[in-house]
């Protein structure tokens, strides 16, 4: 990899990069089913569903976004989908410096650094199995304050999920978010602006590489203090 990191190889080169890094953020689960001719029922799970339709959402948000910054549809989609695949798998390859994007496309990156791929993959984040447990929590509680008596159950993937499960997804946020603002709060001690401090928490509690600012795809986390660093390790 070079100092650029993927920018200086071919198109070619980005784009099996780019597919390579979105299939392994799919749970190897699916491919045992794929390798077992189980074809159907790989492609009916629900994570891999959700997981692609976030990705292909943030590429085609994002492409029209960028598209005065590109030299044509291409360009800005297959410059898209390669930061959002890095991204979302979190990889850590980049091959333009999406610091300087629109507002709305630094902001989508963001949520997908958050998101994450599928449980039992190579990447980091949250899961997406998780948010859609969440949202499916969500519906549940939305569901009993407006019908006290009903009985609700929380399916995935086709199975009845355990209340403990549930509970245990919900403990696993709270964690997460109060790890990140503890996080932030100790960074904020370098007194670096606070798109910088965010951003690389998130990049480093879920394992991704870049973020924004200071830290974003063509800086590095060479300023911070010692005490900072060993928050990021």
């Amino acid at each position: 990899i070079r100092n650029d990191s993927i920018a200086s190889y071919s198109t070619y080169h980005q784009t099996v990069i780019a597919v390579f890094m979105a299939l392994f953020g799919v749970n190897f689960n699916i491919y045992y089913l794929v390798l077992c001719g189980k074809i159907k029922d790989a492609l009916k799970s629900e994570e891999l569903r959700a997981y692609f339709a976030i990705m292909a959402s943030a590429i085609l948000i994002i492409s029209f976004d960028i598209r005065s910054l590109c030299e044509g549809v291409f360009d800005s989609v297959h410059t898209a989908a390669f930061q959002v695949s890095s991204v979302m798998t979190t990889t850590g390859y980049t091959t333009v410096d999406f610091d300087k994007w629109p507002q709305l496309s630094r902001m989508i990156m963001l949520i997908v650094m958050c998101i994450g791929s599928c449980a039992g993959s190579t990447a980091g984040g949250i899961k997406v199995s998780r948010i859609l447990l969440i949202f499916k929590n969500v519906r549940r509680e939305l569901k009993r304050m407006l019908h006290p008596r009903n009985i609700s159950v929380i399916k995935f993937e086709g199975r009845r999920i355990s209340d403990e499960v549930v509970q245990g997804t919900n403990v696993f946020i709270c964690l997460y978010v109060v790890i990140l603002a503890l996080s932030v709060l100790i960074v904020s001690f370098d007194n670096y602006d606070f798109e910088s401090n965010f951003t690389g928490v998130i990049a480093t509690l879920n394992n991704i590489g870049p973020g924004l600012g200071m830290v974003g795809p063509t800086g590095n986390f060479s300023d911070y203090s010692w005490y900072s660093k060993c928050v990021f390790i």
